[in-house]
């Protein structure tokens, strides 16, 4: 027989970001099919591979022994020939403000897959603009994984923010356990709301004020919510407010990281917004969880089927991907940025 040709995928395709790499890495190592990147994050403004897109690449390579080609800072094409999965104990530093938590979510699938466990240490970012930050995944992905038989612990050592990052997490991934039926489309019943408002580096007033304009904001629409305040060490100054909100059958996370120049209040009703807009949506699942659990949900078997509180070119994009890899059809019903239902099917 002759060798296998590898999966071409344009990087460029949808949203064109480094979620189609990540992406499609993952589900490389997963089927054991080789991959050939082109265009990488075509869509943006400066293409090619950035330090956590190369640490991510780097690090599916080291879970399973791959062989590379075009590994490099800057690089738009890369060839990707995978091994078989090693569990163990890794460690990934990105040395920037590069995302951790998207290092985390490229490797996390396809070391699930594996017959023992694994511990991983990263570096870099760990709440970060253009990524979930670590509380979401602690608190919604995680959780919400659990329930599918993917078996995860997360523990946050120590926060990073942009532009110094220099944060740590942990993790131990345990082989996964197979699930039936994935059937999230009945409106999200709220039950119990909590969150943060954390500062590093900052007067204490930012982050009370943080607090306070969240509960002003729940308050108006009837809501009672517990805010924690958390001064926590970092490299540098920075700020956030995470919501957590958990419904009778589901979880969601809300956020916004505060900046130079952008008032407390404003960090605080960003979140809120995301929140009642959430909310009002009727759905069972946030917008960020919904595309994360795409590549899950298509390993097991049968038809699985959400609703979301927003058709994201981020869930448009991976599942375009991952019909790619897998013998599976995602019908998503719903215009882009509106409510939508998702169901996956094999074929």
């Amino acid at each position: 027989m002759g060798r296998q040709e590898p999966i071409v995928i344009d990087g460029g395709y949808g949203e064109g970001g480094g979620q189609i790499l990540r992406t499609s890495l993952s589900l490389a190592i997963i089927t054991g099919k080789s991959l050939k990147l082109v265009n990488i994050r075509g869509g943006r403004k400066k293409p090619g591979l950035r330090p956590q897109h190369l640490t991510a690449v780097r690090a599916c390579a080291s879970i399973c022994g791959a062989t590379l080609d075009g590994a490099r800072l800057d690089a738009t094409k890369l060839t990707f020939a995978p091994g078989t999965i090693v569990p163990g104990s890794y460690e990934f530093h990105i040395g920037t403000a590069g995302a951790a938590t998207l290092v985390l979510q490229t490797i996390l699938p396809p070391l699930s897959m594996a017959n023992s466990e694994s511990n991983l240490l990263i570096s870099g970012g760990t709440h970060v603009p253009w990524s979930p930050p670590y509380h979401h995944v602690a608190q919604v992905l995680i959780p919400t994984l659990n329930q599918l038989g993917f078996r995860c612990e997360t523990h946050l050592n120590r926060w990073g923010w942009y532009p110094k990052g220099g944060g740590v997490i942990q993790a131990r991934v345990k082989p996964h356990s197979p699930f039936g039926s994935f059937n999230l489309d009945q409106p999200f019943d709220l039950r119990r709301i909590s969150g943060i408002s954390a500062s590093s580096g900052l007067p204490e007033h930012i982050r009370v004020r943080q607090k306070n304009q969240l509960e002003v904001r729940l308050h108006k629409a009837g809501i009672q919510g517990e805010i924690e305040l958390m001064d926590v060490h970092a490299r540098n100054p920075g700020t956030l407010v995470f919501l957590l909100v958990q419904g009778k059958d589901s979880l969601a996370g809300f956020s916004s990281l505060g900046a130079r120049g952008k008032r407390a209040e404003l960090v605080a009703d960003e979140a809120a917004d995301d929140f009642f807009h959430f909310l009002e949506s009727r759905a069972a699942l946030d917008r960020h969880l919904s595309d994360q659990l795409l590549i899950y949900l298509a390993s097991a078997p049968g038809k699985q089927q959400f609703t979301t509180s927003k058709v994201t070119q981020h869930l448009l994009t991976s599942a375009w991907v991952i019909e790619k890899f897998l013998p599976v059809k995602f019908e998503i019903k719903g215009g882009l940025g509106e409510f939508g239902t998702v169901v996956k099917r094999d074929v």
